[in-house]
């Protein structure tokens, strides 16, 4: 177990704080597939189970196979020994998720239920633990599908398992409560910000779990990145016994340094104290971004006053050979990749990711689209309604203070059923929304124009359009986005996914279009597709945001496609992070500031045909060819960062390609070798 001495939902910043203290409940598990009789029990045997480490999650080794997949119940069990417990100490157990029924026994004894697969939650143990100071925690989690748990369906598998960290949290007799939907029990709402000031209003949903009244002093600070103070606000406060109550306090930020995307991502330090006449008593600190933005129907987004182009892409959270069970390493790097390609947007599809990864992008100066998982359908009953409220509130009060994040999604692809009208629910859960964050929009990705109401119900709305892949042709694009442009509430709308797959060992020169569902997705038509995608999308102001699907390929049992079993291969880049796509390159010369160069179907490296074309992606003015170290000449077009020479004759046998170019005052260079048979 790993003891740290504050709790920071955003992390980034260390605090000198001591009220609470949360260890890390990683090793020293125990686990079992199946159902198993007893298992809550502190005096079960389980000598014969595996010994696990958290995170964990089954499932993905079948899916990633193109093979059906468990989906049933499994026990998790360990030793909670945080010794005899003491007076006045409150005591909680904080889990980040898992998937998707979990229920939670201490001694034998059962503290609740979770339904959900991806938003985090926590318990009181305070008076379930042992006098003796040890305990038994024993966890049952199911991953079966059930008719009141988004998602009912989806192009993506949902594994089992506790696949996000856990906690234990000790804090003192009063604090702000964990157990508010697993929120850090602090919220700071951004009522109205500008160049000139920044109006903060902060609720903190605080708990006193002793028997008297208590006077205390709710205090709001803010200080810059150098750690000085920069505003402060305190009102006194009492609390009742036994009751947990939101208080609040406003603080103002004169002539705030603005967090401003990927130019200046500028992060203050937020600390919330509870406070008694002997010191502190609870504390909260988080990163805090100011910003303000706005979408116009006509010019697009814009971020503090200014125009701001969302370009990015969509994100699934598995990995090759560990499905959702990912490290903080695994983030690093998928953030790192995505910043590399120059993003400036990531919709996090198609449910809550984990806190650390919103966290990365508040560093990095990514704006984030944060979803609920309502995928295809909604069942339309009592219960899968308050089930997937609870998600959508786990969605936001866990993750409210994360400047990155700028709407809060409803649903994506729902489809009208024969028994369920989403409409009313969808309504619903709109106004919960609001309600919970009116600082927000809420936004929904659609692929129907049937249900007109139902596209007008979020504030803004993204379409999913695939021309080129599994409708029209990839020409199309343009029409499309006129036809579609009045769908939206206010009029504008972003390209929520658009892509084709593409298996790096497939290759095709003048490649045409591939069956979807084939065996064959060739990487340059892919590519092509991007291509002209980007070119319809860049020429019309009123789409004001675009989401390639996908950034990374992803597991789906069902999928039998592209040669690779299991796969949805519309990725940028492969499934283990290891090969990037020629298309990942294009988006880099269109959208990084980084100077490029890069020689595309450079895997293609046995060749039939002597002629072919050579195309070159770069960010630089002209771009120079070198065949067998003979230029080829640079081309006088280059729109969009492609650089095509026409009808260039290979030798037979090895053929050196080579590109040079120069941006910014540095030299730069690509070159790899095809072969002529």
């Amino acid at each position: 177990m790993r003891k740290f001495s504050i709790f920071i939902m955003a992390l980034g910043f260390s605090f000198n704080l001591f009220a609470r203290e949360s260890t890390l409940l990683d090793s020293g598990w125990r686990f079992k597939s199946g159902e198993v009789t007893n298992a809550e029990q502190s005096n079960f045997n389980d000598g014969d189970w595996q010994a696990v480490s958290i995170p964990h999650n089954w499932g993905w080794e079948e899916a990633q196979r193109g093979k059906d997949f468990y989906r049933g119940s499994g026990w998790y069990r360990r030793d909670l020994n945080p010794g005899t417990p003491e007076a006045g100490k409150r005591y909680f157990l904080r889990f980040e998720a898992a998937s998707s029924v979990t229920d939670v026994y201490l001694n034998g004894e059962r503290l609740g239920e979770h339904r959900g697969a991806f938003g985090a939650f926590a318990f009181e143990i305070t008076t379930n633990l042992s006098a003796t100071g040890t305990n038994l925690l024993a966890v049952r989690v199911s991953n079966q599908w059930e008719p009141d748990i988004a998602p009912l369906s989806g192009d993506f598998s949902v594994y089992g398992g506790i696949y996000r960290p856990v906690h234990l949290i000790e804090t003192s007799g009063e604090n702000f409560t964990p157990t508010d939907h697993g929120s850090p029990g602090v919220a700071w709402l951004q009522t109205r910000v500008t160049k000139k000031q920044a109006v903060i209003d902060v609720t903190a949903q605080i708990s006193n779990g002793t028997l008297q009244k208590q006077p205390l002093t709710l205090a709001a600070s803010v200080f810059d990145a150098g750690g000085k103070l920069v505003t402060k606000s305190e009102q006194s406060i009492q609390l009742a016994a036994n009751v947990t109550a939101p208080y609040s306090v406003q603080v103002v930020v004169p002539n705030p340094h603005l967090w401003n995307g990927r130019q200046d991502p500028y992060l203050y330090k937020a600390v919330v104290e509870l406070r008694s006449a002997n010191g502190v008593v609870d504390s909260i600190g988080q990163p805090l971004g100011l910003r303000f933005y706005s979408v116009d129907p006509d010019k697009g987004f814009f971020l503090n006053g200014q125009p701001y182009h969302l370009h990015g892409v969509d994100r699934h959270q598995d990995r090759f050979n560990k499905g959702w069970a990912i490290s903080e390493a695994d983030m690093d790097e998928d953030i790192r990749l995505i910043s590399e390609m120059g993003c400036t947007v990531i919709r996090c599809a198609h449910y809550q990711h984990s806190d650390y990864f919103y966290s990365l992008c508040d560093r990095a100066g990514i704006l984030v689209w944060a979803e609920l998982p309502q995928v295809n359908e909604i069942n339309a009953s009592p219960a899968f309604e308050e089930t997937s409220r609870n998600q959508l509130l786990d969605l936001i009060r866990q993750n409210i203070n994360h400047p990155s994040i700028f709407v809060w999604s409803l649903f994506n692809e729902v489809a009208l059923r024969d028994t369920s009208d989403p409409h009313r629910e969808l309504q619903d859960m709109n106004n919960v929304a609001h309600s919970e964050d009116p600082t927000r929009p809420t936004i929904a990705a659609t692929c129907t124009d049937k249900l007109p109401q139902m596209n007008k119900i979020p504030d803004l709305l993204g379409w999913n359009l695939y021309p080129g892949w599994y409708r029209g042709t990839k020409d199309d694009f343009g029409r499309d986005l006129d036809r579609l442009r009045d769908t939206s509430r206010h009029g504008g709308f972003c390209v929520s996914e658009y892509g084709a797959g593409a298996n790096t060992t497939q290759h095709e020169q003048n490649p045409k279009q591939p069956k979807t569902d084939g065996q064959w997705h060739p990487e340059e038509w892919q590519a092509e597709v991007h291509e002209a995608a980007w070119a319809a999308m860049k020429q019309r102001p009123f789409v004001w945001g675009t989401f390639v699907w996908n950034m990374f390929d992803f597991a789906v049992s069902t999928r039998h496609e592209g040669s690779i079993p299991g796969r949805n291969d519309k990725g940028l880049v492969t499934y283990d992070r290891q090969t990037k796509k020629d298309a990942f390159y294009f988006y880099q010369a269109n959208w990084s500031d980084e100077p490029m160069v890069y020689i595309t179907s450079r895997r293609f490296t046995e060749r039939t045909n002597a002629a072919t074309d050579v195309k070159i992606y770069s960010n630089a003015k002209e771009v120079e060819l070198l065949l067998n170290g003979v230029s080829q000449g640079k081309p006088s077009d280059g729109t969009n960062c492609v650089f095509i020479w026409k009808n260039v004759t290979l030798k037979p046998g090895e053929n050196q390609i080579a590109a040079k170019a120069e941006r910014d005052g540095k030299k730069l260079s690509d070159s790899c070798v095809w072969t002529l048979k």
